[in-house]
């Protein structure tokens, strides 16, 4: 079995990934042999890495929060992350949760869902890309990008367009 994780980008009041994960969970609970999970970074939050060394393999964290957060990516076997973007980025929130760890990351897959704007978010992935690689992840090859999505949900922030 697989366990792959759907990990929301965004912390802020009223965010879309609300809307966009649920989506993206039914679509890849039909997967056969795959076992699914949402992380929600609102439920994890660590502060700004303030550890007094860099990243080291094994590493003795300063704070609880931090050894927990290693133990739950080590047992994913790849990523999904649904995020915004923000000012051309994406959110400082999920660029410290990717921080916070290195070998949890190694030889991972990794995909994006992003929405927001014009460009649907693909200059936040476009970022995240490069962080990944950085991080030696797997960044898979292509994107969903939801162009001008708060424009494609009703008053009740439902999808109108299936």
């Amino acid at each position: 079995m697989i366990k792959l994780y759907v990990v929301l980008g965004s912390t802020r009041p009223n965010r879309k990934s609300e809307i966009v994960a649920p989506l993206v969970l039914a679509a890849m609970k039909k997967l056969d042999d795959v076992e699914v999970e949402l992380i929600d970074l609102r439920d994890w939050p660590l502060p700004f890495y303030q550890e007094p060394t860099s990243v080291e393999k094994d590493m003795k964290y300063s704070i609880p929060l931090a050894h927990t957060w290693s133990d739950k990516i080590k047992l994913g076997d790849g990523f999904l992350i649904v995020t915004p973007e923000y000012n051309h980025g994406y959110t400082a929130v999920l660029k410290n949760a990717l921080d916070y760890l290195e070998t949890e990351w190694f030889r991972k897959p990794v995909a994006f869902v992003s929405y927001g704007g014009s460009t649907g978010g693909s200059l936040a992935v476009e970022q995240l890309r490069l962080v990944s690689i950085e991080l030696k992840m797997v960044p898979v090859s292509t994107a969903v990008h939801l162009v001008r999505f708060k424009q494609e949900l009703d008053e009740h922030g439902i999808p109108t367009n299936p």
